[in-house]
């Protein structure tokens, strides 16, 4: 199994017994760079990025990630644009791969989108993880002159001039939403035909598209209980229409970015009758892992659980979860999608 691990970019993860919310970091304390090393240092499959231009005010609107809708991110968050940080550690890092979680495609030109993210697949020598999805926030869709009632099928043609843009010498697409003609677009990603594109999503309409235009669904685990098998009819949505459109999805990828936090064996948090996801010991946290293998999980990506709101708290938990986890769970073998 893999396991990757977030960016401290847009907050830090807390929880209650009912949601998880992100804590405002200030800018000067994201150590962007470092953070980057040391998890590359520690050998973390991949990093991965959080994604919003402008968030509302509206504390109130529904939010999909946690299972009871509340919002998690606070007023005024702190977010730094994830493809110029992923340009920056591309001259830093060497082996880490990076991910937006999840790229908001619907309200930005597919072939913008394109050209930054070759970019970024050629400056880091082809360690691009391409996460995608259509995004949640209205007031940020409204500030930005986007469709927001139309934003699924956006993202899925969006999808589609990506790979036209990727693989075509002359980008000639014709859509409901773009229409694209003789233009070219260099350089074309390291990776061929193109990086990995990963389908963000909680809902079985969601999971269609994936099926259909993507290579793996990426799921979230980031409330404090919400069982590993929680998107099981998501997942068996995405089965049932790979079978229809006549895809083998045999290979198909299957994530999640999951809320953790690693504990000695004397906390509450170890020795409660239900524990929160990815909470416990190292031993408790590779059971779990185990659990998410056999659903058909082959990565994870961990959000770690820092009540003191503190970028050193948040250093420790990610250096305490490589030297406990990482050198077993990398020898998880997981099970196939389908």
């Amino acid at each position: 199994m893999d396991i990757g691990v977030v960016m401290p970019t847009h907050g830090l993860l807390t929880r209650n017994e009912r949601d998880f919310f992100l804590q405002r970091i200030e800018p000067d304390k994201v150590r962007a760079f470092e953070f980057a090393q040391r998890a590359e240092d520690l050998d973390y499959h991949s990093l991965w990025f959080s994604d919003h231009v402008v968030m509302g005010k509206d504390l109130d609107m529904f939010y999909p990630a946690n299972l009871s809708g509340t919002k998690a991110y606070p007023q005024k968050p702190t977010m730094f644009d994830l493809a110029v940080v992923m340009g920056g550690l591309s001259a830093v890092t060497s082996t880490i791969k990076f991910a937006p979680s999840v790229w908001i495609a619907p309200y930005r030109h597919p072939l913008s989108t394109a050209h930054q993210f070759a970019t970024i697949d050629q400056l880091s020598n082809g360690r691009l993880i391409f996460g995608v999805g259509p995004g949640w926030e209205q007031q940020e869709f409204a500030a930005l002159d986007a469709n927001f009632k139309r934003k699924g099928a956006l993202t899925e043609e969006c999808v589609a001039v990506y790979k036209a843009a990727w693989t075509q010498e002359y980008v000639d697409f014709e859509g409901e939403f773009f229409s694209i003609k003789n233009v070219s677009m260099e350089p074309k990603p390291l990776q061929q035909p193109y990086p990995p594109i990963l389908w963000g999503g909680t809902t079985e309409l969601g999971a269609e598209r994936s099926a259909r235009c993507s290579d793996g669904l990426y799921t979230v685990h980031l409330d404090p209980y919400p069982g590993v098998r929680v998107w099981g009819s998501v997942k068996d949505a995405a089965r049932r229409e790979g079978e229809r459109v006549g895809k083998d999805m045999s290979s198909f990828w299957y994530g999640s970015f999951c809320s953790a936090r690693i504990v000695d064996a004397d906390d509450p948090l170890a020795s409660g009758d239900t524990r929160p996801t990815l909470t416990g010991t190292g031993e408790q946290i590779l059971e779990e892992l185990r659990e998410f293998a056999d659903e058909g999980y082959h990565h994870v990506t961990i959000h770690p659980h820092v009540p003191s709101a503190t970028i050193e708290e948040f250093f420790e938990q990610v250096e305490r979860f490589a030297e406990d986890v990482l050198p077993e769970a990398k020898k998880i073998k997981t099970k196939p999608f389908v």
